[in-house]
């Protein structure tokens, strides 16, 4: 890259950043909630590009490459979320012998939908080529492939409305919400939690010396010497804006940014929004699946109704996660529009998006909501989602290769 190029790209990111600065403003001045949420929007948003971090290559890359990069820094997310969680349940519910759940803490009902919602979601995250949220970070890059996986999350997303009041008066209404702290306290649900965290990390190690491809850890190295304050300040912010991130301190940033997140108002999530986009886009031309029974009562990334509000802090959340891979993308350099090099990637990702978004509408979040924030939760249905996730991750790369 030219001194020429790295000039302009620090110009479209100075712009870009202007603009999501602009935006803060203007949310701020609607609710304070908004731009709050918008700031975590971004910060999200911005890790998830700078380390490429995507949860279907955390679990494809186990059964197809044989080595688990991305699964370490997810681990570790897990574990800084589980710690901080743990923290602040503690405190909303003190007493766990009175059966109270912490409020908004992703503590969902457990049963056959939670399994099958993270087998479907393993499977057409492999097929798309990333999760949701890799889908969303790839849209702000450039890839159109991305795009065409979103749109199907959406059409999911619908379809899994459409059959939702029958989930829900067969298994759903009745299905049980277990929570760890309930029967052994919080600092033994923590401890077993981590535990777990630690056992899956010695087994997706070992699967790496099986196979052979031990992924070292890149060099740390020296840090160049510079002349002036002038050169190590720029040193440093092409570190952070340009050269790519480690999996583990992203994985790890990523964690905390959930607990705060959590800390302020609710865990990290967000197929429950782009959900109300696809129902209120339905309802536009009549097709709307009529009222959703029971979600009001659950927390996490239910269904969300189309509620004739357009804004709300769910709404900035998403889009600064889309702005912030953005401005990352542009200042690295790293943006471009990409188009398929062959066209069965389009039915491929579109599929794959379909398949998610159902995933996701019946076991009621993605690999965010549904995993990323529940097992932080220390609610067994986030392990439940995520074994099942593991299986059809599995599968999904058994298909691909038979595609490739």
């Amino acid at each position: 890259m030219t001194d020429e190029d790295t000039g302009m790209n620090a110009v479209l990111a100075l712009t870009a950043w202007a603009v999501a600065a602009v935006v803060y403003v203007a949310a701020r001045a609607l609710d304070t909630e908004f731009s709050m949420f918008w700031v975590f929007g971004l910060a999200f948003g911005f890790v998830l590009q700078r380390a490429r971090f995507c949860f279907a290559s955390a679990f494809r890359d186990i059964f197809l490459l044989g080595h688990a990069r991305n699964m370490k820094g997810l681990l570790l997310g897990l574990a800084v979320g589980s710690v901080g969680f743990g923290l602040v349940m503690s405190r909303q519910v003190p007493l766990t012998g009175l059966g109270i759940y912490p409020p908004s803490a992703n503590v969902l009902p457990l049963g056959i939908h939670t399994g099958l919602g993270g087998l479907l979601f393993g499977v057409g995250m492999v097929l798309a080529g990333g999760c949701v949220s890799g889908s969303l970070y790839r849209m702000g890059e450039g890839y159109v492939a991305s795009w065409v996986a979103f749109a199907g999350v959406m059409g999911g997303l619908l379809v899994s409305a459409y059959t939702w009041n029958w989930w829900w008066e067969a298994h759903i209404a009745t299905a049980p919400r277990v929570w760890l702290p309930h029967w052994i306290g919080h600092p033994g649900a923590l401890v077993v939690t981590l535990l777990a965290l630690a056992a899956v990390y010695v087994w997706v190690v070992s699967i790496e010396h099986r196979a052979g491809v031990v992924v070292p850890p890149p060099a740390s190295g020296a840090r160049p010497e510079t002349e002036s304050v002038v050169d190590d300040l720029r040193s440093t912010l092409r570190r952070v804006f340009v050269q790519g991130w480690p999996v583990l301190p992203a994985g790890a940033l990523l964690g905390a940014l959930n607990v705060l997140l959590f800390t302020a108002r609710e865990p990290w999530g967000f197929t429950g929004e782009v959900s109300r986009w696809s129902i209120g886009m339905a309802s536009i031309v009549g097709a709307a699946p009529g009222p959703l029974a029971g979600v009001e009562s659950l927390p996490g990334c239910v269904l969300v109704p189309s509620d004739g509000l357009f804004f709300n802090h769910m709404l900035f959340l998403v889009l600064g996660m889309f702005f912030g891979s953005f401005a990352a993308a542009v200042g690295a350099g790293e943006f471009k529009v990409r188009l398929p090099k062959r066209p069965v990637r389009y039915a491929q990702s579109l599929g794959g998006g379909v398949i998610m978004g159902y995933g996701a509408g019946i076991g009621m979040g993605c690999t965010i909501g549904a995993f990323f924030s529940a097992i932080p939760s220390l609610a067994v249905n986030g392990w439940v989602f995520g074994g099942f996730l593991a299986i059809g991750a599995w599968i999904g790369t058994l298909i691909i290769q038979r595609i490739a």
